[in-house]
């Protein structure tokens, strides 16, 4: 499968055995950080904390990641599969919710690998915590690995989507996705503590100037989901961060109030059921420290 790669919708077909593909990453998993994480939605992180997994790479590399160290640069340690399932197993003995898999899209292979080395030990579900830029087929691969689906919807139009992303064919391949990631999983499921078993959560983040588009997407999300198999995750945290090129000024600041409560207002009235942010969510401070901790 990795000597000519069409895990995701790039489809670059690079030899990844001997070289690196669009997401930077040969055909070893290279990771950043594995350890509790408290701050994902309060239905994912409802205890201890979500086991986070973060992968190094990206097929996506947008312009403003807050995640840019490892995504871009892809700083992390390259690990065998036999020491990815350690990994998992560390998790679940340090009481984490569950094996949380940050941007795994290109690690695929790698992570079915080391599930299949250690599933039956694993008694805590699986998150796929993703930029949402999936190919169906890959999503298909996962079926049986993974209990929760939380992919992000960034972009609805293709013109903010090739700017940012150099994706645009972003939302048309996001949404079938996306699709096909609450067909497998089916209904919502709640443990007794209120944590997520079953499901899937869409996030959109708000991006400056850009609110027309998040209504766009909210809009889709009302029309092809249902609130029996969806929540939905509308992030503030957008965060200017210093490398962002001077080529998007548009990105230079952070999303106003105004901008973010029209798209949640738009989703209250639609019947859309999830979780908002505080606008304090929009700072360096949550950001990870990306430090090969757990690793």
């Amino acid at each position: 499968m990795m000597n000519e790669c069409t895990l995701c919708p790039r489809k670059c077909g690079t030899d990844r055995i001997n070289s690196q593909g669009f997401c930077g990453a040969e055909s070893k998993a290279i990771v950043a950080r594995a350890s509790l994480h408290k701050w994902e939605e309060p239905c994912i992180s409802y205890k201890n904390g979500a086991g986070t997994v973060f992968f190094s790479g990206c097929n996506l590399h947008c312009c403003f990641c807050q995640n840019n160290k490892i995504s871009n640069t892809l700083f992390g340690k390259e690990i065998t599969d036999e020491k990815l399932a350690e990994i998992f197993l560390s998790l679940q003995e340090m009481g984490a919710d569950n094996i949380d898999l940050v941007t795994p899209t290109h690690f695929v292979p790698n992570i079915i690998n080391a599930f299949d080395m250690i599933k039956h030990k694993l008694s805590i579900p699986v998150v796929y915590n993703c930029g949402g830029y999936e190919s169906v087929d890959t999503i298909k691969m996962l079926n049986g690995y993974i209990d929760v689906y939380l992919p992000d919807l960034k972009y609805y139009s293709p013109d903010i989507s090739a700017r940012y992303s150099n994706a645009p064919d972003y939302f048309e391949k996001a949404s079938a996705a996306v699709l096909a990631m609450v067909k497998q999983v089916g209904t919502l499921k709640y443990n007794a503590e209120g944590g997520l078993l079953k499901g899937t959560i869409i996030r959109h983040m708000v991006l400056p100037s850009h609110r027309h588009d998040s209504m766009e997407i909210i809009k889709w999300i009302a029309e092809n989901t249902s609130v029996e198999d969806v929540l939905v995750s509308i992030m503030n945290q957008y965060t200017p961060f210093d490398f962002i090129s001077d080529e998007f000024p548009e990105l230079k600041r952070k999303v106003t109030k105004m901008e973010y409560n029209s798209v949640v207002d738009l989703a209250a009235e639609l019947g859309i059921n999830g979780f908002t942010q505080q606008k304090s969510s929009a700072s360096e401070d949550y950001v990870p420290d990306f430090d090969l901790s757990g690793i």
